[in-house]
């Protein structure tokens, strides 16, 4: 395999699509995420920008065509805009996931940069129960975040929603009002699986994709829309509104035959699926001091045969993978 032919796993599939992990830190911890109390990594294991701006810029040499930036929460990673104006230059769509506690002070600057998407987190438009959800976000302050994004001219802004049955699945129908009103893309989440979480039981309280477009439907009819973003969202559009509303569904429908993605976790390990542990250590390569620059490259089209067909989450077992969400990245 070289630069040219682009990654290709064992299974045909071309991977041109990197999410990329800036921090595992995160000033929310989401009930679905995290635990409540986290020992995040020492700084000195995390990559530095320039590590992380190489190992973006190997992977667009590889063929990536768009890189998402991660966390934990990326907006709290000290130089991230240095970052996001380092890859900004580069033959990549640049998109970025954040809660949106940053984003009225960053929107801007981000959107300067070369930041092209950006999927917010919002699983209620009740503050005390966001506040219960995040254990510590404050609802007003994400809300003047996505107006902050709308005015910086963000070309597309996307919504995330995790829907716990008997938690926030009563207000589906008011975040897509949400999203209408204002022009937004929203998708709804299956809970993966990842991490031990005590605090609920993952399938008493699973909602799976096709009872929220059930839900949906008796208020908004749901056509189906050809347009792919690249991610793993399955989108539906309205006849009377540019918004679309998008479903990730790992457990009810498997999305693993068209997977196109790879991670790199905070840390610099390059994760092939986010079900599996299946990983190279990019840390050890990066700072390995008898290197030569294509090493780099070369460790990364080697991984392409670690990755597997598919994920195996269950709901009716126990997680098969312990790292949180916020070590996975995003």
């Amino acid at each position: 395999m070289t630069p040219e032919s682009g990654l290709i796993d064992r299974f045909g599939r071309r991977i041109d699509y990197l999410r990329l992990s800036v921090t595992d830190r995160c000033d929310f911890r989401c009930v679905y995420c995290m635990a409540e109390k986290m020992t995040f990594l020492p700084r000195e294991q995390v990559l530095s920008i320039e590590e992380l701006y190489e190992v973006g810029r190997s992977f667009v040499e590889l063929g990536v065509r768009r890189i998402r930036l991660t966390g934990g929460e990326p907006l709290v990673r000290r130089g991230l805009l240095a970052l996001v104006q380092q890859l900004g230059r580069l033959p990549v769509e640049l998109s970025l996931t954040t809660n949106g506690s940053q984003l009225a002070k960053l929107a801007g600057p981000l959107a300067d940069a070369g930041v092209d998407r950006i999927n917010i987190s919002l699983d209620s438009l009740q503050a005390d129960r966001f506040q219960r959800l995040t254990r510590t976000g404050d609802l007003n302050q994400v809300l003047r975040g996505i107006d902050a994004a709308r005015e910086a001219g963000i070309r597309r802004i996307k919504l995330n929603s995790v829907i716990l049955r008997g938690r926030n699945d009563d207000e589906v129908l008011a975040l897509v009002e949400f999203a209408r009103e204002r022009g937004l893309d929203i998708s709804f989440i299956e809970e993966m699986p990842l991490g031990q979480i005590s605090e609920h039981d993952r399938a008493e309280q699973f909602c799976s994709s096709e009872q929220l477009r059930a839900r949906i439907e008796t208020r908004f009819a749901l056509l189906p829309s050809t347009e792919r973003t690249g991610g793993p969202s399955r989108y539906f559009r309205m006849a009377d509104s540019d918004s679309r509303i998008g479903f990730i569904s790992p457990h009810s429908r498997n999305f693993c035959g068209d997977c196109n993605r790879v991670r790199v976790t905070a840390e610099g390990r390059l994760l092939l699926c986010l079900g599996h542990e299946h990983s190279v250590d990019l840390r050890q390569v990066l700072r390995d001091p008898a290197r030569v620059p294509a090493d780099l490259q070369h460790h990364i089209v080697q991984a392409m045969a670690l990755k597997p067909e598919r994920h195996e989450f269950r709901l009716d077992d126990e997680p098969q993978i312990l790292r949180f969400m916020n070590m996975t990245g995003g």
